[in-house]
This record gives structure tokens, sequence and C-alpha cells, in this order.
């Protein structure tokens, strides 16, 4: 099974191709610069995809929603 499950992050995040972008940033940026929001023993994935997807999940990462008026 996956953890966090796909259910709960998109309560958090309003469709799947955003999410997908999040954690992919996120990943990257903790790869970069070493830096995470919670203690290394407290996630539960190893990789650094999970545990951006882990930070969503606890809403650590805050989503602006932008206005797509033109």
């Amino acid at each position: 099974m996956i953890y966090p499950s796909i259910d709960k992050l998109l309560n958090v995040v309003d469709s799947k191709y955003q999410l997908v972008h999040i954690a992919a940033r996120r990943s990257r940026e903790m790869s970069s610069k070493g830096f995470y929001q919670m203690p290394l023993n407290k996630y539960k994935s190893k990789k650094n995809i999970g545990k951006a997807l882990e930070e969503v999940a606890e809403g650590l990462i805050t989503i602006k929603k932008e206005d797509n008026v033109k």
C-alpha cells in the first residue's frame, strides 16, 4: 500500500496533476538543499518523493490557489 493514500492527498490538493507537480518540486528541493520539515525518523518513506507526499498530507506544504481569470 502507498502511504499516504491518494484519497487523503486529494483532500488537500485539487488534482492529481497538481499533486505530482508539487511533490516533484519538493522532492528536488529536499535532494538539493537537504532541508526536511520533520525529523527524519518521523517519515515512513525512505525516498524523497514519498517524504514530499507525507509533508503534503500533514499540511506542511501550503498550496496557493490562483485565479485563472483572463
